[in-house]
């Protein structure tokens, strides 16, 4: 645990690494074909069906359109793909999974290192959603809590290990998290693509 004052403020930050348990087991794979998704630049889409239906309702895969579709952030597409749960068309063609990360790169330039914590996540039995009007990565809901039956517990912000974070910076992330009642979490990506979790929250002196 580390304890620092920024010049913003007289409340001290706590820095400490939360449990957010282990890795679940994998659920047993049903011998169910994998949906056919289209990818556009900034997303994927799928029709609705059994399977994304079952996804979407279960563990809040996707978001239902108007169109009778689904639709999935990149991060969502490629963790889906690599279950096998969706089959990531470009056109006509299926896109190799290294192919799908330079295209994702293009449109997202920190795409892998948020992809990093994203899969972490999913895989310790979190729903991860976007966090874009909160101005971070992702928001995070407690295992068990779906969007929409209450509110998320954390945000999410996913760093490089090597990134340098000014204390302004940091100061105005955690005024973010406490702006929308939300905990603080610094996701930090290595090299070999393993993620470290800290949680900040300010305390009183």
């Amino acid at each position: 645990m580390a304890k620092t004052k920024t010049p913003e403020t007289e409340h001290n930050p706590i820095i400490e690494e939360p449990v957010l348990g282990d890795v679940l087991k994998e659920e047993e794979q049903k011998d169910v074909p994998a949906v056919d998704a289209t990818l556009t630049r900034e997303y994927v889409t799928a029709e609705a069906n059994d399977v994304t239906r079952e996804l979407y309702e279960k563990t809040r895969y996707g978001e239902p359109q108007p169109n009778k579709t689904f639709q999935y952030s990149l991060h969502e597409a490629l963790y889906l793909s690599e279950r096998g749960k969706l089959r990531i068309l470009d056109g006509k063609k299926e896109l190799p999974f290294d192919m799908y990360v330079k295209k994702a790169r293009k449109a997202e330039p920190n795409f892998w290192i948020r992809y990093c914590v994203f899969r972490d996540l999913r895989k310790r039995g979190y729903i991860v959603k976007t966090a874009l009007k909160f101005g971070a990565d992702f928001r995070v809901y407690d295992r068990g809590v779906k969007p929409g039956e209450d509110h998320a517990r954390w945000i999410v912000y996913a760093v490089s290990e090597g990134e340098t974070l000014t204390w302004y910076e940091y100061s105005a992330k955690n005024r973010v998290a406490h702006s929308t009642r939300k905990r603080l979490l610094l996701a930090i990506v290595d090299a070999e693509g393993d993620t470290t979790f800290y949680e900040c929250r300010w305390m009183r002196p």
